[in-house]
């Protein structure tokens, strides 16, 4: 077993509590975030309530005086999900980076940069419904499912998806993929490149042969 045999599931493992923890942490900021960027657009939707914040204060203000203040966790369940997307993500890059390295000897710039690409749209195309769902619930001022108002309950997340697929069809559920794979895929394509170029170099300095196989 080689050092990177051991430390890719405890990274993995240590990158889903961290996630869990930032989306605990962060929701609520996110909520705030989405419902300013959204405030004055129109919608076609009769069902979305228009907002009227005069800052962040005020925001965080009204939104726990009118809705409570767990509704700050809008959308949490499915961001919790999201948790997952790395771990997609890892587990398709390494899944092609074993196919490459049956075939040579070693990971070029390119082919790190190539995979890393791949595997990030493969994880962000997967999980991007519930990005969709996850937004909706954190602007949260829709006249929706009366009888249950927790926003962020699994009723109310395959219920937005349902709802979406009715009005728009499936592809209701990836528009704006395109936008987010040019913001993810890029970044995850350079992150991935940087990350094997430091793992050879710690290797080397530490007089490890890095193994073709982790």
């Amino acid at each position: 077993m080689t050092a990177m045999t051991v430390f890719f599931p405890l990274d993995t493992a240590r990158l889903r509590l961290q996630g869990v923890v930032n989306v605990l942490l962060t929701t609520p900021l996110w909520v705030v975030n989405t419902r300013l960027k959204l405030q004055g657009a129109k919608f076609r939707n009769e069902d979305i309530v228009p907002t009227n914040y005069k800052g962040i204060v005020d925001a965080f203000h009204q939104i726990i005086r009118d809705e409570g203040v767990l509704a700050l966790w809008n959308g949490t369940f499915p961001s919790l999900l999201l948790v997952f997307n790395p771990a997609i993500q890892f587990m398709f890059y390494e899944g092609f980076k074993r196919k490459l390295l049956k075939k040579q000897l070693q990971l070029t710039s390119l082919d790190a940069f190539v995979i890393g690409a791949i595997a990030k749209a493969v994880a962000t195309t997967l999980t991007y419904p519930l990005q969709t769902v996850q937004s909706i619930l954190r602007f949260g001022r829709h006249r929706l499912n009366p009888e249950n108002r927790t926003l962020g309950s699994l009723k109310n997340v395959l219920y937005l998806l349902q709802q979406r697929v009715r009005r728009f069809g499936l592809m209701g559920l990836y528009k704006g993929l395109e936008a987010k794979l040019l913001q993810t895929v890029l970044t995850a394509a350079l992150m991935f490149l940087v990350y094997e170029k430091l793992t050879a170099a710690t290797f080397a300095v530490m007089g490890l042969k890095h193994s073709r196989r982790h």
